[in-house]
């Protein structure tokens, strides 16, 4: 099961740092992505770390996001700074490993960037 926190109301220019958190088993040998979603639009990949820890950003946010795993603490971040008012959406981080068929969610956070 997966816990996604962190989010909050910042102001542009700011910083925040989202958590992922595996309860009950280790994040080793799972991929994980971070979505974003705001309202009325699509469901937007913004980063994604791999299982041998390659990771990739989204265009909009290469650059200011961050993507890294601890997995002492079974958990995968998601550093933001230079944080703009259109990276405001609801966040969400998903994972699979190699022998699974789908993803497992977390319930999303709110992160929203006043101007």
């Amino acid at each position: 099961q997966l816990q996604a926190s962190g989010g909050g109301l910042v102001q542009a220019g700011g910083s925040l740092k989202l958590s992922c958190a595996r309860t009950g088993s280790t994040f080793s040998g799972y991929a994980v992505n971070w979505y974003r979603q705001a309202p009325g639009e699509p469901r937007e990949l913004v980063a994604s770390i791999s299982t041998g820890d390659s990771t990739h950003y989204a265009v909009s946010v290469k650059g200011r996001f961050t993507i890294a795993r601890d997995n002492a603490k079974n958990t995968v971040y998601l550093q933001m700074n230079s944080l703009k008012p259109e990276d405001t959406a609801t966040y969400y981080c998903a994972a699979i490993a190699p022998w699974e068929s789908d993803y497992s969610w977390g319930q999303g956070t709110q992160v929203t960037v006043s101007s």
